[in-house]
């Protein structure tokens, strides 16, 4: 079995708590994860960003390489996909 995915890893052990996220180094910011599991190696998650009315789900790659992330603005019907989220920080309450 493979290992789990360094960043969904960090992602799930700071969830439900806020997290500083960057994807790609077009979008940064605090987000909180509503939902958060692991399926055997593969992570999937659900969050919004501060500031943001848009929902936003989280999920590794198939290779399990990267966490990739997807975005659905309100009164929009499908997602966008943002990039990869390449870093994960820990906020304070």
């Amino acid at each position: 079995m493979s290992d789990l995915n360094r960043v969904a890893k960090r992602m799930y052990n700071i969830h439900p708590n806020a997290m500083y996220l960057v994807v790609d180094e077009d979008l940064e910011g605090r987000f909180t994860l509503q939902s958060a599991e692991f399926f055997q190696t593969e992570f999937q998650a659900e969050g919004s960003r501060e500031g943001d009315d848009a929902a936003y789900r989280f999920a590794t790659t198939e290779d399990n390489d990267a966490v990739i992330v997807g975005r659905q603005a309100p009164g929009e019907e499908g997602w966008s996909m943002v990039g990869e989220v390449t870093s994960v920080e820990r906020l304070e309450a």
